[in-house]
C-alpha cells in the first residue's frame, strides 16, 4: 500500500480520483470482455456460415458436374442421331437414283415394245394383281390398292388409280367368263 500512496502523491492523484479510475478501468474491462465475447460469437457464426457455404458450393459443383455430364451425353446422342439421319438421307437418295434409273429403263423398254407393237397395255398394272387367283382376293386387292393410291391420300396418283381400275375390270370380266363357262 505504501507504494500506492507514493504513486498517488507523485502523480498528484487523490483517493477519489483513484476510485474513479478503478471504476472506469473495471467498466472498460467489462466492456472489452463483452466486446470480445461478441466478436468470438460472430467469428463462430461466420465460421459456421463459411462451412455451410462450402457445403453448398460442393453440392452445387456436384450438381453442375452431373448436369454437364448429362449435357455431354445428350450432345453425343444428338450427334449419333444426326449421323443416322444423314445416313438415312444418303440411302434414300441412292434409292431414289436407283428408282429413277429403273423408271428410265422401264420407259425405254416400254417405248421399244410399243414401237414393235409388242407392248401389252395391262403389263404395268398386272403387277398389282399378281398372285390373285379368285374373285374374292381380286376384290380385296382392288380395295387395298384404291385405298393406297386414292388421289386424296399422300401417296395418291390419279393415273395409277385409272390403271388399277382398268386392270380390275379386265380381270373381273375374265373371272366372270370363267365362271359362266
Amino acid at each position: 500500500m505504501e507504494n500506492m500512496e507514493e504513486i498517488l502523491s507523485e502523480e498528484g492523484l487523490t483517493e477519489d480520483n483513484l476510485q474513479e479510475l478503478k471504476s472506469w478501468l473495471f467498466k472498460e474491462n467489462i466492456r472489452l470482455m463483452t466486446a470480445t465475447a461478441e466478436l468470438d460469437e460472430q467469428r463462430e457464426k461466420f465460421e459456421q456460415e463459411k462451412e455451410q457455404f462450402k457445403e453448398e458450393m460442393k453440392n452445387l459443383n456436384k450438381k453442375m458436374s452431373a448436369e454437364q455430364s448429362r449435357i455431354r451425353k445428350d450432345n453425343q446422342l444428338v450427334d449419333e442421331r444426326l449421323e443416322i439421319i444423314k445416313d438415312g438421307f444418303q440411302k434414300l437418295d441412292m434409292d431414289r437414283r436407283r428408282l429413277d434409273k429403273e423408271w428410265a429403263r422401264l420407259a425405254a423398254e416400254k417405248e421399244f415394245l410399243e414401237e414393235r407393237g409388242l407392248y401389252d397395255t395391262y403389263s404395268e398394272t398386272s403387277v398389282f394383281f399378281r398372285g390373285v387367283k379368285n374373285p374374292l382376293t381380286l376384290k380385296k386387292r382392288y380395295k387395298d390398292l384404291t385405298k393406297i393410291f386414292h388421289p386424296d391420300n399422300l401417296a395418291g396418283d390419279t393415273e395409277m388409280v385409272q390403271k388399277i381400275n382398268r386392270e380390275y375390270e379386265r380381270l373381273k370380266r375374265e373371272y366372270e367368263k370363267c365362271r359362266q363357262a
